[in-house]
């Protein structure tokens, strides 16, 4: 959609220059990188430097897979994670030859990777493991010293990893809100679109044909009247027109007095008597423009659908209701002969105001009664 900004573009984003994260970490394999330059040129010191490099790519590589799963949520399966962090404290460990002690600071990027590719309880229990390796294993070789600080550095990786992954997490769940709520209002927009099109269109399409089916009904008996019918499906075509692009443009305004006048002419080339309040009714604006559709929505059923000859328009301050004698509802309560979006848009109006609709038999069990009361309350 145009001018609506793709929520995961900072994602993409992210996901495609996150291998600079690992690599700025890389720096700390510099102190196992120059005990290992500094040993005697031989076997050990060769296999060290291949060790290091190797090991500096599968941490990076790995590193790359594993935040781009994070991101688009397609866990690695447990046996290539097992795979892969096998393989990673392997090569850090041919680095102990040439590297000597050293080789402890490739237990951080484990317990890193440990945390990002693992579930939360295995993570743990790994990163236990490999924190007490710097301080247990020195205790079995003589020439090595007890490395707190390395311990320390697993656990403080491992819990800014931890915290990184859950930042990640939140901000998916986020981004999948954003997205929902997205969709939510469009999906709310285009349905009060079509119900205002339908309600708008509905009317004034119906006032055009009857006035139409008048007007063919005429040309031979009465041409004088004949010609005025057209002229008036003309403005009643512009303004159906005007309400549309009024709609499209979403500044549109019903009220209950211009629904009234409209409703008296409709009613009127209907060839339907109509009987409509006299004067005024001063109401607040959302309960004038309610009304208003109440009305136009009451007197397209009579013109479209009852075969009334009378209709009565009565308003109060917190009800309206329209009343014909034509052939009523075929079930009592029911929404009319021929239900349709138009009342349920109506209902949908009302509930959003706090107003109820009622549907049904007139008095005395005959014709239809449309009536939108608030029973007291101002909205």
């Amino acid at each position: 959609m145009a001018g609506v900004t793709d929520p995961r573009r900072g994602v993409r984003f992210g996901s495609r220059f996150g291998w600079l994260v690992a690599v700025v970490w890389l720096v700390y394999l510099g102190e196992p990188l120059g005990t290992i330059w500094k040993h005697p040129s031989g076997l050990a010191r060769d296999l060290g430097l291949a060790a290091i490099v190797v090991f500096g790519a599968g941490y990076l590589g790995l590193f790359i897979r594993l935040r781009a799963a994070i991101w688009r949520r397609r866990p690695i399966p447990p046996g290539q994670a097992a795979a892969a962090l096998g393989g990673l404290f392997a090569v850090g460990t041919l680095t102990i030859p040439s590297a000597g002690e050293d080789w402890l600071v490739t237990l951080v990027y484990v317990s890193a990777s440990a945390v990002l590719i693992l579930p939360t309880r295995p993570a743990l229990g790994l990163v236990a493991v490999l924190a007490v390796i710097p301080v247990a294993v020195p205790q079995f070789v003589p020439t090595w010293e007890p490395e707190s600080g390395v311990a320390f550095a697993v656990l403080l990786a491992a819990l800014a990893v931890f915290a990184f992954s859950r930042l990640v997490e939140r901000q998916n769940q986020l981004l999948d809100a954003q997205q929902e709520i997205h969709r939510l209002a469009v999906a709310e927009e285009r349905a009060r679109t079509a119900r205002d099109l339908h309600d708008i269109l509905g009317h004034s399409l119906t006032v055009i044909a009857v006035k139409a089916e008048l007007a063919g009904r005429l040309l031979e008996v009465d041409p004088g009247r004949a010609g005025a019918e057209v002229a008036d499906l003309e403005r009643l075509a512009r303004e159906a027109l005007a309400d549309v692009r009024s709609t499209v443009g979403a500044y549109r305004e019903i009220t209950l007095s211009t629904e009234l006048a409209s409703a008296r002419t409709a009613l009127r080339a209907a060839g339907v008597a109509a009987e409509l309040p006299t004067s005024d009714v001063e109401l607040p604006p959302a309960r004038s423009e309610l009304f208003g559709w109440a009305v136009r929505e009451g007197v397209t059923n009579v013109v479209r659908h009852s075969g009334a000859r009378r209709c009565v328009i009565r308003v109060r301050l917190d009800e309206v209701e329209v009343l014909d004698d034509g052939r009523g509802p075929l079930v009592d309560g029911a929404d009319g002969p021929h239900p349709g979006h138009g009342l349920l848009g109506l209902r949908e109006r009302a509930e959003q105001l706090g107003a109820r609709v009622v549907v049904g038999r007139g008095p005395g069990g005959r014709g239809f009664r449309l009536q939108v009361s608030f029973a007291g309350r101002t909205p």
